[in-house]
């Protein structure tokens, strides 16, 4: 029962500090992977592919996918129902109050503060994830600018060319580039 609990809790957090989308919540994922044996920072780079490919949003899909990693499908039920709890409260209470605080100077000054946190946020775990899926880092620090240069093969900037020239000769749907390069990881992972 308390492993439950804890981990509606830890879910509870992110949903609750997470502004920005669900690329914000990666870095309190990276946090929460140092603290528990739950999933690794490897496995981060899966969970955003995997979020990313399926309907829905990316930070109830990994929070979904994490929870059914830990406990199956009531795992994921509970780290979903945690993640998405604060902001179902939030907007319940927000929209009782919205219309006294529509024009509110200081409520348009707030969320102006918030909009480079939110792009801090967002920057740190978009910088993460390139450093795990090209680099196979899973610490920042171990990568210097030597390492950063050394570790971009041909092989990934080929990829990115091609793919780069197939999306702007023929503007199909990303479903189909999504499959794509699901088949290119594919055919390289062996």
């Amino acid at each position: 029962m308390t492993q439950w609990l804890l981990l509606f809790y830890e879910f509870f957090k992110i949903g609750l500090f997470s502004v920005g989308g669900g690329l914000a919540t990666l870095p309190f994922l990276y946090k929460l992977a140092d603290k528990y044996d739950w999933f690794n920072t490897s496995m981060i780079a899966d969970m955003v592919a995997i979020s990313e490919s399926t309907p829905g949003p990316l930070g109830v899909n990994m929070a979904t996918y994490t929870g059914f990693h830990f406990g199956g499908v009531f795992g994921g039920i509970v780290a979903t129902a945690g993640l998405v709890f604060p902001s179902v409260v939030i907007i319940i209470i927000i929209s009782k109050f919205l219309q006294r605080f529509r024009n509110n100077t200081h409520v348009e000054d707030i969320f102006y503060l918030l909009r480079p946190a939110v792009t801090g946020l967002i920057g740190s775990a978009g910088f993460g994830v390139l450093l795990t899926a090209l680099l196979h880092v899973n610490e920042i620090t171990e990568l210097s600018m030597e390492n950063f240069l050394g570790f971009i093969g041909i092989k990934e900037c080929i990829l990115f060319v091609v793919m780069l020239f197939l999306t702007n000769k023929f503007q199909k749907h990303p479903v189909v580039y999504i499959a794509v390069g699901a088949a290119i990881g594919i055919i390289f992972a062996f």
